[in-house]
């Protein structure tokens, strides 16, 4: 499935949220259960799958990894957790050394610190999908698997975040 065509958004990272959401609110108004209550049981059906291809592309194009993970696939390339290649050591080594202070903080009981240390990461990961978009758009996809990795890692770290957040 292509999420970007079932919504009739440009294919791109760089996705203008607002409009996406309006075609999704859009489509699910038009496939609504009850538009199709005189149909027949195919078109009640064929409608019903539709539906449902328009909300998996909604929630597809709002997330960025899974947004990337599909514009990847579009353009070729393998993904998957476990097909990326191996993180930078030094990326490795930084992000083990964010997680021991963000568990540091957390002990600590130390809120300022966990939301700064959540604003580094919020800052860094922006500044990758920015990166990841300008590559897309290059049509250099086939070297972007590593830095969907490095999505992956901001993605648990500032879930992490969240759960320390929600537990102070």
């Amino acid at each position: 499935m292509d999420p970007f065509t079932t919504l009739g958004i440009p294919r791109t990272f760089d996705v203008d949220l607002p409009a996406a959401e309006r075609a999704h609110r859009e489509l699910s108004r038009a496939l609504h259960p009850d538009k199709f209550v005189r149909a027949t049981a195919s078109e009640r059906r064929a409608a019903l799958e539709k539906a449902v291809e328009v909300n998996e592309a909604w929630r597809i194009v709002r997330d960025p990894i899974r947004r990337a993970e599909a514009l990847l696939r579009l353009a070729g390339v393998t993904v998957g957790e476990g097909t990326e290649p191996k993180a930078d050591p030094a990326f490795l080594m930084d992000m083990l050394e964010q997680r021991e202070a963000l568990a540091e903080a957390k002990e600590a009981r130390d809120r300022g610190r966990v939301h700064a240390m959540a604003q580094g990461i919020e800052a860094r990961q922006h500044e990758v999908e920015r990166a990841f978009a300008d590559k897309l758009a290059r049509g250099e996809a086939a070297s972007l698997d590593g830095t969907l990795g490095e999505l992956r890692f901001y993605r648990r770290f500032l879930d992490e975040v969240s759960a320390i957040e929600d537990e102070l």
